[in-house]
């Protein structure tokens, strides 16, 4: 078959003519089209190779006179598969449906002869493939195959250009949600320093549009010592020929409201089309900065309260050299290294939670918790939840689950204060926890095991409690195993005037006030009083004292309580020559005196009918005399 009498210069003038001013698909469908007709054959596709299926797509195919859209075709067992495997040109001038018996598309295209090229990229990678059918037998001569190879090639040229377009697009989109979505503020600056794009990041740190930023200069966006500190930068980098450069101490920026903002800065310049360009990158660290501000004052604070309970520690030390309260210190260091639950016992005041935290500091468990729990201060209706936890919903009001002291205290030591004013029922619930080590939460049916170190105290004689039924005495025999009592002020000699000297030293230093002296007459206040509230009344005395006193000594008199100053000078008196009573004799009068007051009252101590407003005392110290004296609530 021949291209009738068409020279191979007629045929290259209308592939030129068809196509000049065409790119893309009507590319395609331009050089398809005038190829078949300047070749004079049936059809002629053009085609992109998707390796992955093993196929071809067409770009463009002309068959009889009409395109032919959305035409897929797999390769294997058809005259292509030799053009694409081979990447060479192939021709079957005739019997190409018999040759290829298993392509199923030959015989509806009524093809009698075909010609394949490979569309090739230049690093050898097919593209595709350019071919021809024909309803004849057609050969293709030295001419026509350069003809045909000339329309292949410049197929070959559009599919590769068509690639890179793409290619470039896609680095285009990839860089434009990068430049959209950087956390950082992006200014794209041309060579007169005038702002040509901005991202989003931009104008939330600057809290101005995009659009309104470009055309404006830079200058515009900083503070005056940065602008100096700019142009410094991008004077060296043109001088160096430098690329890029980290701007040493960042620059400020100033926002649409005029309010300032710190930003580390990177500024790079790079040649654009024959002038240079810019790019700006800022990170505002307005808030890094106020962060790192208040991280150092959190450190500081930190220092402060690690120093404040060193301190504390020193203060709660137990300080006395009397036998009573040596005692008591050598017991702490004989118990401490073990696990064994201790009973502190004594009055109100003495200081048993300081014995109880000495224990746990010299304990293997001193780095762990410590909780302590006032169990006179626990509603009875709730004390089982505050010891356990509870689940969310266990009851009303339970919208969240709730971890129990015996919980918070796993690994540690809990302080049961007052453990006489424990319920019964709760007792029992505490008895499993010192036994077996596990309880349940309220609202739940599973087991949660613990490891805790109990040391409890009271003020209370738990055995007569236990006899009096109540207190459960299997609960007092396991808490006992241990028993520490702490000593009365009163029975601790010369640790008064100690203990005194340390509270004036501690709370001159909290007021900023010089230390005061004891004087004769404080020192015989000191040891003339009784000190019913222990400990803790001495400390309170010394507090009060600190602050009514002027100068440099301290003035004990308005300190201390009246009822306490009037019964000190009744043992005077009872005391002098003539007087009307002994010390025990005084003791029996106050015992009377007591219950007296207590009978009237009904045996309620507290209160605005109680025996301790009868008497003009506090409640507290009212316990305390009773427990002294050995009053007791009469049996019914």
């Amino acid at each position: 078959m021949h291209a009738g009498t068409a020279t191979t210069h007629d045929i290259l003038r209308k592939l030129a003519e068809g196509t000049a001013a065409t790119t893309g698909q009507e590319f395609f469908r331009a050089l398809v089209g005038c190829a078949a007709q300047a070749l004079g054959v049936s059809g002629i596709w053009v085609t992109e190779y998707i390796a992955s299926e093993r196929s071809l797509r067409a770009l463009a195919f002309w068959f009889s006179g009409r395109y032919i859209d959305e035409y897929h075709y797999p390769i294997d067992g058809t005259p292509c598969e030799p053009v694409v495997d081979n990447t060479c040109l192939v021709n079957y001038p005739d019997r190409v449906i018999e040759l290829f018996p298993d392509d199923p598309d030959l015989p509806g295209l009524n093809a009698v002869s075909y010609a394949g090229i490979p569309l090739l990229a230049p690093d050898g990678l097919v593209l595709g493939h350019l071919a021809l059918l024909h309803n004849e037998p057609f050969v293709l001569t030295p001419e026509l195959e350069s003809i045909f190879r000339i329309f292949a090639s410049r197929a070959a040229v559009e599919l590769t250009r068509i690639r890179a377009e793409s290619s470039v697009r896609a680095s285009e989109q990839r860089y434009a949600r990068l430049f959209e979505s950087a956390m950082d503020a992006i200014l794209e600056l041309d060579s007169d320093l005038r702002i040509r794009r901005a991202n989003s990041a931009t104008e939330k740190a600057f809290r101005v549009s995009a659009e309104d930023l470009v055309g404006r200069s830079i200058h515009t966006l900083l503070a005056d010592d940065s602008r100096r500190v700019f142009s410094s930068v991008l004077a060296s980098l043109q001088d160096l020929s430098s690329s890029n450069s980290w701007i040493p101490g960042g620059l400020r920026g100033i926002r649409s409201d005029g309010s300032v903002f710190p930003a580390e800065a990177s500024l790079s310049r790079f040649p654009w089309e024959g002038a240079w360009r810019c790019c700006v990158i800022l990170r505002n660290v307005e808030e890094q900065l106020a962060s790192e501000s208040r991280l150092r004052r959190l450190e500081a604070e930190a220092a402060y309260l690690q120093d404040e309970i060193a301190e504390l520690r020193r203060e709660q030390e137990i300080s006395g050299h009397s036998p009573a309260i040596l005692r008591v210190i050598s017991a702490i260091h004989q118990v401490a290294p073990a696990p064994t639950s201790v009973l502190i016992m004594g009055e109100t005041g003495t200081g048993k939670e300081l014995v109880a935290r000495a224990i746990h500091q010299s304990s293997p468990r001193a780095g762990k918790p410590f909780i302590r729990v006032n169990c006179a201060a626990i509603p009875s209706s709730l004390s089982e939840s505050e010891f356990f936890g509870h689940e969310k919903g266990a009851f009303t009001g339970a919208i969240a689950r709730r971890v129990g002291r015996f919980e918070a205290a796993n690994n540690g030591t809990i302080f049961l204060d007052e453990v006489g004013e424990l319920p019964l029922d709760l007792q029992a619930k505490l008895l499993r926890v010192l036994q077996e080590g596990e309880f349940e939460p309220v609202g739940s049916s599973q087991l949660r095991k613990v490891d805790v170190r109990v040391i409890a105290a009271t003020n209370r004689d738990l055995l007569s409690e236990v006899r009096a039924g109540r207190f459960r005495e299997d609960l007092y025999y396991r808490l006992n195993v241990f028993p520490i009592v702490v000593p009365p002020l009163r029975e601790r000699g010369a640790d008064v005037e100690l203990l005194a000297e340390l509270f004036i030293e501690r709370y001159c230093r909290k007021m900023g006030r010089p230390v005061m002296t004891l004087d004769p007459d404080c020192l015989r206040r000191l040891r003339s009083y009784d000190w019913p509230g222990n400990v803790r009344e001495l400390e309170n005395v010394i507090e009060r004292a600190v602050i009514v006193s002027r100068g440099n000594h301290l003035v004990l008199r308005d300190a201390l309580p009246v009822e306490n100053a009037s019964r000190a000078t009744s043992l005077r008196q009872s005391q002098a020559p003539g007087g009307l009573g002994t010390r025990a004799e005084l003791k029996q009068l106050e015992k009377a005196s007591i219950l007296r007051a207590l009978e009237a009252a009904n045996w309620k101590v507290a209160g605005p009918n109680g025996a301790a407003r009868q008497l003009g005392i506090p409640a507290s110290t009212l316990s305390s005399r009773m427990k002294a004296l050995g009053i007791q609530r009469p049996s019914r």
